[in-house]
């Protein structure tokens, strides 16, 4: 369920808003226990979405660091190859 939850900072190109408003979707999804809310959870589901991707903005606004932007496609590179293994050995 949590698949979009990923790193987001420190990548070129930077992370988008899509790709915030996924992980804060995922985060809420993971904690309420809900993939889709009952209407009468609609607003409060869809608030905390909003909050916390407001969040996240602010966050990723105030990090700071002297190490390189890291390649996406480098790092989704790695992480296949570490899927495949994990899922290999087992």
């Amino acid at each position: 369920m949590c698949r979009n939850i990923r790193t987001l900072y420190n990548f070129e190109p930077p992370v988008t808003e899509d790709e915030i408003q996924a992980a804060a979707l995922q985060f809420v999804r993971k904690v309420s226990g809900f993939t889709k809310p009952s209407q009468a959870n609609e607003a409060a589901f869809l608030n905390a979405v909003d909050e916390i991707t407001a969040a996240t903005h602010k966050l990723l606004d105030a990090l700071e660091t002297n190490a390189p932007p890291k390649n996406r496609d480098e790092e989704a590179a790695k992480a296949k190859i570490r899927s495949v293994r994990r899922f290999a050995s087992g």
